[in-house]
């Protein structure tokens, strides 16, 4: 059971793909139209909630499964259309709905609302989703080169960059997908439009020529059932077509929709009332619609001065808190040490690193050489090279921090000083590593290799063939 519920969309893609071929009963073509509309409302709200487009990442791969469900329940619908001059009753009660009892009106109606989708929302939506995956691609180098400098800096460290990174290789993905799934879109709109056609040219000539219908009965009948499906069929590609508008355009927004639109709106209480009095001010002209605009310019210079007065409480507020924070600043300024003395503790200058000084990594087979609790000794040859170190040098070099990377091959290390790495190697754990003189006495079996720390020619030989190696030199 449960893997059926991991791969639940695949099945429904391909129970998709057989609407096409399999006939549908009229009961359930009207649950899927159902669903398709719910679906659709969904995604837009998805849409119109995010603060940025990764936030739904699947929205390509979701518009190619949304469209093909469409196509699937057209197709089933037009069957049924052109057999039987009904596809159910959630078509029909469309079909009424914008018709109204008058066909050309209905026609008008359906027309302005395929024209809208197809030269307004897809065609600005394609042409946003192809200028935003340019300009995405084009700011790549930059963004990682911002990246690498904040990184040296100190001002992030290894793991925000690493998450960067990743983000800015994920938006050109995303957006480069979003310019190849625009085309979907355009090309649904062209399709419902030639289903519809076909929906009524088909449908009358069936009726009239198989049927024997006359020929008002047959257009009144199959203009509905026609307008109907394509209404059902517009609907839910009208609210993805913005969708898809809609999830191109949140790379200039902070928040999702609502709280963008609501929060920069109230920020402008000026123009707000300013638009109220222009209102008023038309109202008073003679031969306007003296109430409606009353009543607006009145709604809108009240809007407008009661957020001016909350922005001014705001801002007062505002203010008294950083005059409070600025006197207890002071206060603890007053009572703390100096910055000389602060910093005299050499602890609280390697606060002031946001990259580990020293880090080593190493792959799965070296963990037993780092654990203690596995006889490692990495730590402890560590603690005596510090003290040895800095009785030499007269420098203590600071704490190395040591994990494991499974980027890395299982016998590999690699230490980076302060995120930069600067040595990589590979030890061999059942190995010793032998190193060659210049003229040695004898040859030894072996994996050839370079000694990190000297670069001196090595081999790494088989424990049996140690005593032989010292024998040899």
């Amino acid at each position: 059971m449960r893997r059926i519920f991991d791969n639940v969309i695949s099945l429904a893609v391909v129970v998709i793909v057989l609407f096409l071929i399999i006939p549908l009963p009229t009961q359930l073509l009207d649950i899927l139209l159902v669903v398709n509309i719910g679906l659709s409302i969904m995604i837009l709200m998805i849409t119109m909630n995010i603060s940025e487009a990764l936030e739904f990442s699947i929205f390509p791969s979701l518009l190619l499964i949304t469209t093909l469900f469409r196509l699937g329940l057209n197709v089933s619908t037009t069957r049924q259309i052109l057999w039987h001059g009904y596809a159910g009753t959630v078509i029909q009660n469309f079909g009424n709905l914008i018709t109204g009892g008058n066909i050309v009106v209905g026609v008008v109606v359906f027309l302005i609302i395929v024209l809208v989708q197809f030269i307004v929302i897809t065609k600005g939506a394609e042409r946003v989703a192809e200028v935003a995956a340019r300009f995405t691609l084009d700011a790549m180098p930059g963004k990682q080169m911002a990246i690498d400098a904040d990184l040296s800096s100190g001002l992030i460290d290894e793991q925000e960059a690493k998450g960067r990174r990743h983000k800015i290789q994920k938006e050109a993905d995303f957006y480069g997908a979003m310019d190849g799934a625009t085309k979907i879109v355009k090309g649904d709109a062209t399709m419902s439009l030639i289903i519809t056609m076909i929906n009524f040219v088909g449908g009358v000539l069936i009726g009239m020529l198989m049927n024997g219908g006359t020929f008002g009965d047959v257009l009144s009948r199959y203009s509905i059932v026609t307008i109907g499906d394509g209404l059902v069929s517009q609907l839910p590609a009208l609210m993805i077509s913005t969708a898809t508008g809609m999830i191109v355009t949140r790379s200039v927004s902070e928040g999702s929709l609502n709280k963008d639109v609501i929060g920069q709106f109230k920020n402008q209480p000026r123009a707000i009332m300013t638009t109220g009095v222009i209102l008023l001010f038309l109202a008073a002209i003679p031969n306007t619609p003296h109430l409606a605009l009353a009543i607006g310019g009145g709604l809108l210079l009240g809007v407008g001065w009661f957020v001016s007065g909350r922005m001014e409480r705001e801002r007062q507020e505002t203010k008294a808190l950083q005059v409070a924070a600025e006197q207890q600043q002071q206060a603890s300024q007053a009572a703390a040490p100096s910055e000389t003395d602060y910093y005299k503790d050499i602890n609280n200058v390697y606060n002031l690193l946001s990259v580990e000084p020293i880090e080593m990594e190493f792959g799965y087979s070296l963990i037993p050489m780092v654990d203690e609790s596995h006889g490692g000794k990495l730590i402890s040859r560590i603690v005596i090279f510090r003290r040895q170190y800095a009785q030499d040098m007269g420098f203590v070099f600071p704490s190395i921090r040591l994990h494991d990377a499974s980027s890395l091959g299982t016998n590999q290390y690699v230490i980076r000083i302060r995120g930069e790495e600067v040595a990589r190697g590979e030890i061999l754990v059942d190995y010793y590593l032998a190193l060659e003189p210049a003229n040695p006495l004898g040859e030894i079996d072996g994996i050839e290799t370079i000694e990190p720390a000297y670069g001196i020619p090595s081999r790494w030989i088989l424990p049996e063939n140690k005593e032989m190696a010292e024998i040899y030199g």
